[in-house]
């Protein structure tokens, strides 16, 4: 065989082990969770550790939204809005996504898209998606307001993130369902949607994601994919980050472009900035240096992008992190994040689970 060929072959085979082997002494469990996997999380000022778990019919669900104390869950902010039954108005119906905004009150993300605006491999006849926002004051631990975006096409939605301008009194939604960012007034509720189907906010479909050599598809073939998903906001406002799951690329825009309703979509298209390539990635958040971390899946990592040198670092790497998803920074200066584990879901997975339990949260140090 020849000599060049024969060291690839082995690489090939050996990718898999190896790929397993990471480990760094610098992750740190925060909570262990159990049978129940957690997407949403988010970090007060106060340091106040929140996180939700979003509810399937094909896993144990116990809260849709709990706060960690002592590394245990507790139904935030009440047992009642966490009941799996009742008025939808006054309940959880699927927590998908947190944020504490810089006045310190959180902001929960109810998301229940139609099968066709999710990226869940679900499948079936289009319907209304369920979608509500919540916003509580940590202070007072109450629900000060609910919007239930009427304005928004909740058949193709699915709305997935959201950050808070608080200097505009914008919410800023990634909207993988409709390949666009939604634009939430909070003071009128009205809801605009944005740089639709452009390059910066679809998906790659020669982009597949893949694990051991086999690639996320479902039982149709199908292979998981997401438009714009991941999101971030610079703690002065000024830049919102995004980009799709199945992208290599990270982009851009300046929030005063977001919050001009006047300009065209060509116009507004025109002033999103390419960044290059920093690989497939899931969560995203920005610190109050301007550094957007990154979390990835396909190679078990957080990393973040510098907007100094431009350059992507890897701040951790670890076999543990299995779909590291969203992401919360501390007033303790550490990093903290879920891991949802989603490739190893049974859709993805020939009907089987493959999820290592306990799921857990994570936590590491700020570079």
């Amino acid at each position: 065989m020849n000599k060049i060929i024969f060291p690839f072959l082995m690489m090939l085979f050996l990718q898999p082990i190896i790929a397993q082997e990471y480990h760094s002494d610098q992750l740190e469990t925060v909570a262990n969770l159990g049978e129940y996997m957690a997407i949403g999380l988010s970090v007060s000022s106060e340091n106040r550790l929140f996180v939700s778990f979003p509810y399937a019919e094909d896993r144990p669900y116990k809260y849709g939204l709990t706060e960690v104390i002592d590394g245990e869950t507790k139904a935030y902010s009440n047992k009642k809005w966490n009941k799996h039954s009742g008025s939808e108005k006054k309940r959880f119906v699927k927590v998908q996504d947190l944020y504490v905004d810089a006045n310190d009150m959180l902001w929960v993300l109810d998301s229940k898209p139609s099968p066709g605006g999710s990226i869940f491999g679900d499948s079936g006849k289009a319907e209304e998606g369920k979608f509500k926002l919540l916003k509580i004051n940590l202070k007072t631990d109450k629900v000060e307001k609910v919007y239930h975006f009427e304005d928004l096409d909740k058949t193709i939605s699915g709305l997935n993130d959201i950050r808070i301008d608080t200097d505009k009194s914008l919410g800023y939604l990634s909207d993988p369902g409709q390949a666009a960012v939604g634009i939430l007034d909070l003071k009128t509720g009205k809801t605009r949607s944005v740089l639709k189907n452009i390059e910066a906010t679809k998906a790659n479909t020669n982009v597949v994601l893949s694990y051991h050599g086999k690639e996320m598809r479902n039982k149709e073939g199908k292979a998981f994919s997401s438009n714009v998903n991941g999101i971030a906001l610079t703690s002065d406002n000024k830049y919102f980050y995004f980009k799709p799951i199945n992208k290599l690329n990270l982009y851009r825009i300046e929030t005063k472009y977001l919050a001009d309703a006047s300009l065209s979509e060509e116009s507004l298209a025109a002033k999103v900035e390419d960044l290059g390539e920093v690989g497939i990635t899931h969560g995203l958040i920005a610190d109050k240096k301007g550094r957007v971390y990154l979390t990835n899946s396909t190679d078990y990592s957080v990393k973040y992008f510098d907007p100094e040198d431009g350059k992507v670092h890897t701040l951790v790497q670890d076999s543990r992190l299995l779909w590291p998803d969203s992401l919360g920074i501390g007033s303790d200066g550490y990093l903290y994040f879920s891991c949802s584990q989603l490739q190893r879901q049974p859709v993805w997975n020939d009907g089987k689970s493959k999820v290592d339990f306990p799921y857990q949260v994570f936590r590491v140090k700020l570079p």
